[in-house]
């Protein structure tokens, strides 16, 4: 949102064992002589360190992935400075599209007008998948009536239409306590809050005003965890890193109850809630920095590693390869 300051990202990942079993496979590749590919995280000649910069903005989902990423390059490339910060998915945009950063992190596709403003800046860029995610809705620990919700109800609960009318549990089903609802979610400038929106409610940015926004992902966990009644949503990363604080609700998105998780994301089964997300390449910068080249190359050719760094769902193969093609047209 304009005017608002913007905030770098300070989480501390903890890498799983194979994550850090695969960062010393990709030392020793590196020392070996690695791998000649167009893709090879050195990006020219294997073992070769390179330094510089690269600037990252955009979406609070996806900057766990983007940070992630750059711990584990870190350790390959230990010159190179990798920065995060959690604008949303529109602000990442403005900035990515006003030449300020080198990558923009997106849960969202680009929108026509962000394209636009891009094309006016001369600023060419390349999509790329990165990874998935079932974007969550969760509950207070303690509510024990919501475990699964049907689209009609989360439209209930969300629909401008019900902004100052729907206040409690049991107008949402009469088999729900007389409990106040209160309500935690993505702030207008999320990509998060655009993917609900039209996922739950049928158009994008159709939302009751009368919640608590954030672009902050982890000031909804600390909302939801401090009311019996309250309800919010983000990515499934969230709820994985806080499954103390927050409680995850099954979705029933016509074909019965479905938990969120990386298995029923990967295969589709998680509807209508489950999405692609994304980081956009500034063209410029991937052929001309070779810090943001070989960076960019080590987060797609290692993007299984860093999703199970950051308790994200991995690519498909089909997915991968288009990734790499993507990118291959850059250097071709």
């Amino acid at each position: 949102m304009a005017g608002k300051e913007l905030k770098v990202l300070t989480r501390t990942f903890k890498l799983t064992a194979a994550a850090v079993a695969s960062t010393a496979s990709l030392l020793a590749l590196s020392a070996c002589g690695g791998q000649n590919t167009p893709s090879s995280a050195t990006s020219g000649a294997a073992g070769e360190e390179i330094s510089g910069t690269v600037t990252i903005d955009g979406s609070s989902t996806v900057a766990p992935l983007s940070e992630a990423a750059a711990d584990l390059f870190r350790d390959v490339q230990p010159n190179v400075n990798v920065t995060v910060a959690t604008a949303g998915t529109g602000g990442g945009f403005k900035k990515f599209c006003a030449g300020e950063t080198d990558i923009s992190d997106a849960s969202r596709p680009i929108k026509d007008e962000e394209a636009a403003a891009c094309k006016e800046k001369g600023i060419e860029y390349t999509e790329v998948v990165i990874a998935n995610d079932g974007l969550s809705v969760v509950v207070n620990p303690e509510n024990d009536w919501a475990t699964c919700l049907t689209v009609d109800q989360l439209n209930k609960i969300w629909s401008p239409e019900s902004e100052g009318k729907v206040k409690a549990w049991n107008q949402v089903d009469s088999k729900f306590p007389d409990v106040p609802l209160g309500l935690f979610g993505a702030g207008t400038d999320s990509g998060t809050f655009d993917y609900f929106t039209e996922a739950i409610n049928g158009e994008e940015g159709a939302s009751r005003t009368d919640y608590s926004p954030s672009e902050d992902d982890n000031v909804t966990i600390q909302g939801v965890k401090g009311d019996k009644g309250a309800t919010g949503y983000f990515g499934l990363s969230y709820v994985e890193e806080n499954k103390d604080a927050v409680k995850a609700v099954e979705i029933d998105g016509g074909d019965g109850c479905v938990a969120p998780t990386k298995e029923t994301v990967q295969d589709g089964t998680y509807k209508p809630l489950g999405r692609e997300l994304f980081i956009y390449v500034k063209n410029s910068s991937y052929k001309d920095n070779p810090a943001v080249r070989s960076y960019v190359d080590f987060y797609v050719e290692n993007e299984e590693k860093v999703s199970e760094a950051a308790l994200f769902v991995p690519l498909t193969p089909e997915q991968k390869t288009k990734a790499e093609e993507e990118l291959g047209t850059l250097v071709a």
